[in-house]
């Protein structure tokens, strides 16, 4: 295992391991505004011994910023700064959605140079998507996803070789979250699942947990009329049935696409002990645009009206009209446009971030089935 600070992040491995055979979900959290809220959930996690994973996508954080302005270095910085605050250790730091668009070398050699970052600034644990690359022309399962295959084994060895023998986790993903065709949402197969999986491990590539398309997507979702609505499109039918079938290969379902899913529905629906990893993501900026409406209205006002003006056409577009569905769908990219004030809102606003954040992720680790995961995780380790 590879040495790290007191409270700094563990291989995301071994966190996976630890709890594969618990009924605990690991809440990864997608904290693309840090200030108050990353502490109210290390808080949190904290007070009911819960294992957390923070995490960013490839979108949100790349050598450039992405649209949350944060590089790989200043998200690693800023974590594990609070992590070190809040005096808690049983967390991993997790490169989500590592996409590959077309899987052209240009393409791959750009991913693998945002890896090295990635590695550089000690994420522990890493997420390959490569599902775009379906090929829809081939005739067998295999064939369809021989691309996906290539490309994630490729970026993983990469992984393993940059490591140099240092442990980190490894997440997996088959089929595209929130594609849709005619007849609704695609949902991956069991054959899919299995033939992926199992083809992985015969190029000695062995991830713990596997992302599907089961019927969620990322973000928020409207209604015809623009309205806000729940998410309760996951089939826990298919996921249960996937879930079963590569238990056979060691590894368990990452659930994405929580934000909106009542805490009801995780807490009695989701099959825990399947699905070891669940994603919370647009959860928490919809947290923070409540608290700036509040405490910070005339930075909520400039973002709102920055959103609806760059992406007004954009979204008009897409079918979208509604203002409401508009900056929920688009705010997102205000993060990098505000940051310097984002990241300078008074100490009364930081502080409400964290109390709200703090109590949202009781609720989350409450339903997770997460408390005392970390004393799994630790006895594990070996650190008590």
């Amino acid at each position: 295992m590879e040495e790290r600070d007191e409270f700094g992040p563990i291989p995301g491995n071994k966190m996976f391991e630890a709890l594969y055979n618990t009924e605990g979900i690991i809440m990864a959290a997608n904290t693309r505004i840090v200030p108050g809220v990353a502490k109210g959930i290390f808080r949190a996690a904290k007070s009911l011994r819960a294992a957390v994973i923070f995490e960013l996508a490839k979108s949100e954080s790349d050598l450039s910023g992405g649209y949350t302005g944060l590089t790989p270095q200043d998200f690693s910085n800023a974590v594990r700064g609070i992590a070190k605050e809040v005096g808690f250790a049983a967390w991993a730091l997790h490169a989500d959605h590592i996409t590959v668009k077309k899987g052209t070398d240009d393409e791959v050699r750009e991913l693998k140079s945002l890896i090295e970052a990635q590695i550089a600034a000690g994420y522990t644990s890493f997420a390959i998507d490569a599902s775009f690359l379906f090929d829809l022309s081939a005739t067998t399962v295999l064939g369809q996803l021989q691309r996906n295959i290539d490309v994630t084994t490729e970026l993983a060895n990469f992984i393993k070789e940059k490591k140099a023998g240092r442990e980190f986790g490894l997440e997996v993903e088959v089929g595209e979250i929130g594609k849709k065709d005619k007849d609704g949402l695609v949902l991956t197969t069991v054959e899919e699942a299995t033939t992926f999986i199992n083809e992985l491990h015969k190029r000695g590539i062995f991830p713990q947990v596997l992302a599907i398309a089961n019927g969620s997507t990322h973000g928020n979702i409207y209604d015809e009329h623009g309205n806000l609505i729940e998410q309760v499109s996951i089939n826990i039918e298919r996921t249960v049935e996937i879930a079963k079938a590569i238990e056979a290969f060691n590894v368990r379902i990452a659930q994405h696409g929580i934000t909106g899913t009542p805490l009801k529905f995780i807490n009695t629906k989701f099959p825990k002990g399947l699905i070891l990893k669940g994603n919370v993501g647009t959860f928490w900026q919809n947290l923070a645009w409540e608290v700036f409406e509040i405490f910070e209205p005339g930075l909520y006002e400039d973002i709102v009206n920055w959103t609806l003006n760059e992406y007004r056409d954009e979204a008009a577009k897409k079918g979208i009209t509604k203002n409401n569905e508009i900056f929920g769908t688009y705010s997102k990219f205000a993060i990098k446009e505000f940051k310097g004030r984002i990241y300078g809102v008074s100490e009364e606003t930081e502080h409400e971030l964290e109390v709200k954040a703090y109590a949202e992720a009781m609720m989350f680790f409450k339903a997770f089935g997460a408390v005392g995961t970390a004393d799994k995780v630790r006895e594990y380790l070996g650190t008590g």
